[in-house]
Formats: structure tokens, sequence, C-alpha cells
């Protein structure tokens, strides 16, 4: 990846790929496997998060000195999108299609919405006021992502 959206956004279309295996194991009635492939889709989602928490948002705070603009925003949005993803998982565990479609309906929605604002507006700031530091962050990110699979 040769900038900060690019590599975001791909791990964006990875969680996504992730969440549609959960659908296709519902609708083919295999319960455990959803709960599984739920629970990798969470953790995917997690990782994500978290180098965003810990390393992206972090770097433009400093650079921009912008600490309650759009990045607080993200970390509000993530807080109410972990909320979400628990609530779909439990709803998934006690077989519920009810529940988890109601669930995975407000979680899809919010991160479609979530998602078009980081694509659209904050990674775009990040590549711009980051530029100078592009080939680290994009080293760093792509290492939590990774050491956060492997866990």
């Amino acid at each position: 990846m040769s900038n900060i959206k690019d590599l975001m956004v791909s791990d964006h279309r990875h969680c996504d790929d992730l969440f549609v295996a959960v659908e296709r194991s519902i609708a083919g009635g295999a319960w455990d496997i959803a709960i599984t492939d739920f629970s990798q889709f969470q953790e995917a989602m997690l990782r994500h998060f978290a180098v965003e928490e810990s390393l992206l948002f972090p770097a433009f705070e400093e650079r921009t000195g912008m600490y309650l603009g759009p990045t607080q925003v993200m970390r509000g949005e993530h807080i109410l999108l972990r909320e979400l993803m628990d609530a779909a998982k439990a709803a998934l565990i006690v077989q519920d299609p009810d529940a988890y479609s109601g669930e995975a309906e407000t979680l899809l929605i919010m991160m479609q919405q979530h998602n078009m604002k980081e694509e659209n507006v904050l990674y775009s700031m990040c590549d711009q006021y980051l530029s100078d530091q592009t080939d680290s962050l994009l080293l760093s990110l792509q290492d939590g992502i990774r050491q956060r699979e492997q866990a």
C-alpha cells in the first residue's frame, strides 16, 4: 500500500468480507459456524480500531492539534460499534434470528456510515498531514494488524 487511505480502506473491505461470511452461514442454518465467523469478524474489527486508536489517531492529533475533532468522533463511534457487535454476538449465541437480524442491520448501517467518514475525510486528512511519516506509519499499521491477527 502506498498511502494510509489505501491500507485502511483495504482493511475495511476485509472486515466487510468477514461480516458477509456470517450472513452466509446463518442463511445456511449453520449457527455454530456463524458464531465462529462472527468471532473472526469481531476480532478483525477490534484490531482495526486498536491500530487506529493507538497509532493513527495519536499521530494525526499530535500533528494537527485537533484532539477533539474527527478522531474523537471516530473513537465515540468505535464504542457504539463495539456495543453493537457484542449485542449481535449475544443474539447469535442464543440462535435468535430476529434479534440477530435487527442487531446486524443496525451494525451494518453504523459501519457503513463510519467507514464513509473515515474513507472520505479522515484518511485523506491523515495522508495529507502525515505525508512525511507515511512509510514508517504504514509499517506500524501493517504490523499492528498482522500481530493482532496472529494473537
